[in-house]
């Protein structure tokens, strides 16, 4: 083969300017893969050693030239296996730069001295051959997954080993393609190594993403993913992913519904673009995912690049506080917030279908006092049953909430209009049966009875809460006539049904709006005149309703438990009022009204004790006024706070004395203080011989007793000499004083009854 040999050497020099060329760019688009540069400079500085050796004698400075080259390709080379090994600190290039120094200044030397062809090529070839073995051994010893270019290096290290030895053929045409070969291989290998190593790093970066990664282009097909989805997708690994189907790896996931999703977020008018759905893993396993799409154009074609998010634990908390908002934590039962949600979507099915709903609303009667009884988890097992034995009244598309409280809820949905009183009323009459037989809780055997109201939504109004509503008044219409019975809602409840509901929502910011006060009315001594103590007496002026009469707001309070609220804020500016009055009136005393919730809060006795401390009064400037039904059905219960109070000095007086069947009982079985002569008896004494008999009896009695007496409704002169005349001790009424405020009262203090006036 008739060879030009300069021929072959440019053809040489330009292939590997050309590819030091492809590394440079490589790096000139990375510019922090460093190892890139090192290595084209390395392969630079040893062509143009080369173009250097060939000009011959005629270029002067050939031998330090070539020197340098070689000094400057030998660290080319041993830099930029260190940058890609990540093994190059300042500690190593400062040593390196050292050792360059001196090996550039033993080449020269060398090659001066020497000046004879043979000795410089072969120490260039051996250095050479030096540096190639080396750089393979650091590749392969390090494990960096470039086993190639190790090998490939190293065989170039021995092919420069082997032409220091002369043991390359002599033959020009063959030693020129072997170098060109070996060296072509060694740099194509490096460009792929910096390369590869670049897309590495991309692939680990996206691979360390705790979210699952992926670009699927039109028809689903994945061109790019990470481990992470490779595990949420359940493939073996990310190779298989690439290039199939999204819809291959997910259960009930076809290719046309991955068309949509790329169409909806095609069309998207803003990005990101954010979607959640289920992926389905093979019955029973669900994932639920979330998908944060941006657009990503390979090719000029538009791919959906995906975040692909494991959202099971936030869906896992999501539902939790769905259930905490739309289920009662006692029961497991639909609460409030969430039975009008259903109830709501009941009743737009049944309009469609032609049907109706019907509610019935169940309250447990005297729930609290099981409570205050037996404490708060018995009360709540007790719940529990409760719920148990009503789903077993009702069907298995029935709702069944409870709205708080020992207040249930029923929903019949989709009865036909003309049964639907019919099978509510069977219903209802399930619930009386289930719910009166005996409930055993913790060692106690406890009885209850229930009282129910129900409304229909053909007559009784349409919307979820216009239902609910008419069924509580209903049962509270139920409460009003003795409980523990049914009844269906109809319009003559409302008036009253619905201005205490309106009173109850005004009164519960009462006391935070200021807008109660307290009025006191003078009691007298019958004998002397003297004011001895007030009654303080409760007024409202609501800023919505106006004045509010006592009758009419103090059962709707009593009936829903803000007469707890009422009675301590009572008794607190009754009791700041008497202190205030201390040194104009030292001897006064005050009354208060009691009712029976009051008496069965365990607090409350501990509530007198800091009001009296608080404002300096003694025990016995406060009395309690309590009525007859007060003590009805709660005697052991009053009976011990009643001991309680007696304990502390606080007197205790009985209300409306002689309106009650069983009055004479409660003087030997409670220790009353006082009893107060009801006013229906003290109104017609004068004009009925009877009447008149009937309060000499009682004022014998409680006489006989070492009870006080004091007449109530005192309105005449006349009524207040009789009365004086029979023994009575104290007297109270229009006669005497209206209630006043409290600045007022200082002045009636001034002008109390006279002596004579009181008969004497």
């Amino acid at each position: 083969m008739n060879v030009d040999p300069q021929l072959f050497i440019l053809f040489s020099l330009g292939i590997d300017i050309f590819l030091c060329l492809v590394l440079v760019t490589v790096w000139w688009r990375h510019n922090d893969e460093l190892q890139a540069p090192a290595w084209a400079i390395g392969q630079i500085a040893l062509t143009a050693g080369t173009v250097f050796w060939r000009l011959g004698p005629a270029f002067g400075p050939r031998m330090p030239a070539v020197a340098l080259m070689l000094v400057v390709s030998v660290a080319g080379f041993w830099a930029g296996t260190e940058f890609f090994l990540g093994k190059l600190d300042q500690a190593r290039l400062r040593r390196a730069i050292a050792v360059t120094a001196l090996l550039g200044l033993a080449c020269y030397a060398l090659f001066a001295v020497a000046d004879d062809a043979f000795v410089t090529t072969t120490t260039v070839a051996l250095s050479y051959a030096i540096t190639f073995i080396w750089v393979g051994w650091r590749l392969l010893s390090h494990r960096t997954g470039y086993g190639v270019l190790g090998w490939v290096c190293v065989l170039r290290g021995l092919f420069n080993l082997a032409n220091a030895l002369q043991l390359v053929p002599t033959s020009f045409e063959l030693w020129l393609v072997a170098s060109l070969l070996v060296k072509s291989a060694s740099i194509l290998c490096l460009i792929h190594a910096v390369q590869d190593k670049i897309q590495k790093r991309y692939t680990h970066a996206i691979d360390s993403l705790s979210k699952g990664f992926l670009v699927y282009d039109r028809q689903g097909v994945i061109r790019t993913a990470n481990e992470r989805c490779a595990r949420l997708l359940r493939a073996p690994a990310v190779r298989q992913l690439i290039g199939s189907n999204i819809a291959d790896w997910t259960t009930g996931l076809t290719r046309s519904e991955v068309e949509d999703h790329f169409q909806r977020f095609a069309a998207a008018t803003a990005y990101p673009y954010v979607e959640t759905r289920v992926f389905r893993q093979g019955a029973p396993d669900e994932l639920p995912v979330e998908l944060i799409a941006s657009p990503h154009y390979e090719r000029g074609q538009l791919h959906c690049m995906m975040l692909v998010m494991d959202i099971t634990d936030r869906k896992k908390k999501d539902d939790e506080l769905y259930r905490a908002a739309h289920y009662d934590s006692v029961t497991g039962l639909l609460n409030r917030h969430g039975l009008t949600i259903e109830l709501d979507r009941q009743l737009v099915q049944a309009r469609q279908s032609g049907l109706v709903c019907a509610v019935l609303f169940i309250d447990i009667d005297k729930f609290k006092r099981i409570n205050d009884s037996f404490g708060h988890a018995t009360g709540d097992l007790l719940l529990q049953q409760l719920a148990e034995r009503l789903r077993g009244c009702i069907g298995e598309h029935d709702l069944l909430g409870r709205c708080g409280g020992d207040e249930f809820v029923v929903v019949l949905p989709g009865l036909a209009p003309e049964q639907a009183s019919a099978q509510a009323a069977a219903c209802g009459e399930r619930v009386l049966g289930a719910l009166g037989a005996r409930f055993d809780l913790a060692q106690h055997a406890i009885t209850v009875s229930a009282s129910i109201g129900v409304a229909c939504q053909d007559s009784d109004g349409m919307a979820a809460d216009t239902l609910v509503r008419n069924a509580d008044i209903a049962m509270h219409d139920v409460k009003k006539s003795g409980r523990g019975d049914m009844r269906f809602y109809d319009e003559g409840m409302s008036a009253y049904a619905r201005e205490a509901l309106v009173i109850d929502g005004a009164l519960r910011g009462a006391i935070p709006n200021g807008e109660l006060r307290l009025v006191y009315q003078p009691i007298v001594d019958a004998r002397t005149g003297r004011m001895d103590k007030v009654e303080a007496l409760l007024r409202w002026h609501s800023a919505t309703l106006g004045n509010v009469a006592p009758d009419r707001f103090i059962p709707v309070a009593e009936d829903s438990g803000l007469i707890i609220d009422l009675g301590a804020w009572v008794l607190a500016e009754a009791c700041r009022q008497l202190g205030a009055w201390r040194e104009a009136l030292p001897q006064l005393a005050v009354s208060i009204n009691v009712s029976a919730r009051q008496l069965l809060e365990p607090a409350f006795v501990g509530l007198v004790q800091r009001a009296l401390a608080e404002h300096g009064l003694a025990p016995q400037q406060l009395e309690l006024e309590l009525t007859e039904r007060v003590l009805i059905g709660t005697g052991g219960q009053v009976h011990a706070t009643l001991a309680q109070l007696r304990a502390l000095g606080v007197s205790i007086s009985l209300d409306d004395f002689g309106t009650g069947y069983s009055s004479l009982s409660y003087l030997t079985r409670f220790e009353i203080d006082t009893i107060k002569i009801d006013r229906s008896f003290v109104t017609g004494m004068v004009d009925c011989p009877r009447s008149q008999a009937l309060v000499a009896t009682i004022v014998a009695l409680g006489q006989s007793l070492g009870l006080q007496l004091v007449a109530e409704g005192v309105e005449t002169a006349d009524q207040a000499s009789s009365l004086g005349a029979t023994g009575c001790h104290y007297l109270q009424g229009y006669h005497i004083s209206r209630p006043v405020p409290a600045d007022a009262l200082l002045r009636f203090a001034g002008t109390s009854l006279p002596a004579a006036e009181a008969g004497h």
